[in-house]
């Protein structure tokens, strides 16, 4: 079981995709001091969302990332519905970023690009 793995997506701007691509894409930045906590989520479609209505506006482009957390990691913490039933989301408190950043397995993937007037299907 040690080797099972969780999905989780991450919608990003164009500012935390440099500084993943710093890393390798093998870890995620440290949050910001107005950031106590970092929100993955559990399906690609609600991370299509935020990128499109939130990333799009606030930088001209949103991207989706995917990555695999080990599953005995993210048993510490519970999926959060924040809206409907696709928006769910883990939260990881900043201070833990780092143990999470750990029980990655493999790389951070980016599936997903989305960039103002280029967006169909939404």
């Amino acid at each position: 079981m040690t080797n099972q793995t969780v999905v989780l997506y991450r919608p990003t701007g164009p500012e935390e995709l440099a500084l993943l691509r710093q890393a390798g894409f093998k870890r995620w930045p440290p949050r910001l001091p107005e950031q106590p906590i970092f929100y993955p989520v559990t399906n690609e479609a609600y991370a299509k969302q935020i990128a499109i209505e939130w990333n799009i506006g606030a930088s001209g482009v949103g991207y989706v990332t995917r990555f695999h957390v080990l599953a005995s990691f993210m048993e510490h913490y519970q999926i959060q519905q924040v809206g409907g039933d696709m928006h769910t989301e883990w939260w990881i408190p900043a201070e833990e970023l780092e143990a999470l950043n750990d029980h990655i397995v493999g790389l951070i993937e980016v599936i997903g690009e989305y960039r103002a007037g280029l967006v169909s299907g939404s």
